[in-house]
């Protein structure tokens, strides 16, 4: 048991070091079945490690990818992920060449929402301290 939530710790500390805080959901997600189901949320997390932290990109590629993907989906999330990119070293105009990319296939909706996302990203990076 001990092993899980060493485990678990470090899977939180990884959303910390991604992006300076732990988002709402996911500490909800965390709070829920670490009680309730750690053996699930270790195996979510574990995927979630595997895919994210690959040898084959870096940290920027691939917030940038997830940034465009959740962009192009008009996700929220999206905002988390150009938090993340940004502070692996992306800069606003590779942001906004993601956001580009996105509406090339997803429309103007995602060009639309492209401003409003970059001010949110700005709205967490400062509320984060980064």
């Amino acid at each position: 048991m001990s092993d899980h939530r060493e485990r678990i710790e470090a899977y939180r500390r990884s959303y910390r070091d991604m992006l300076g805080f732990v988002p709402p959901r996911v500490a909800a997600r965390f709070a829920q079945l670490e009680t309730e189901d750690p053996e699930l949320l270790l195996a979510q997390e574990a995927l979630r490690a595997r895919v994210v932290y690959t040898d084959e990109l870096d940290q920027k590629t691939v917030q940038l990818i997830l940034f465009a993907i959740l962009a192009s989906k008009l996700s929220d999330a999206a905002k988390l992920h150009g938090l993340a990119a940004r502070r692996a070293g992306a800069s606003d105009a590779e942001l906004r060449a993601a956001i580009a990319l996105a509406a090339l296939f997803s429309g103007v909706s995602v060009n639309n929402r492209g401003p409003s996302l970059m001010a949110d990203i700005d709205a967490l990076e400062e509320r984060s301290g980064a």
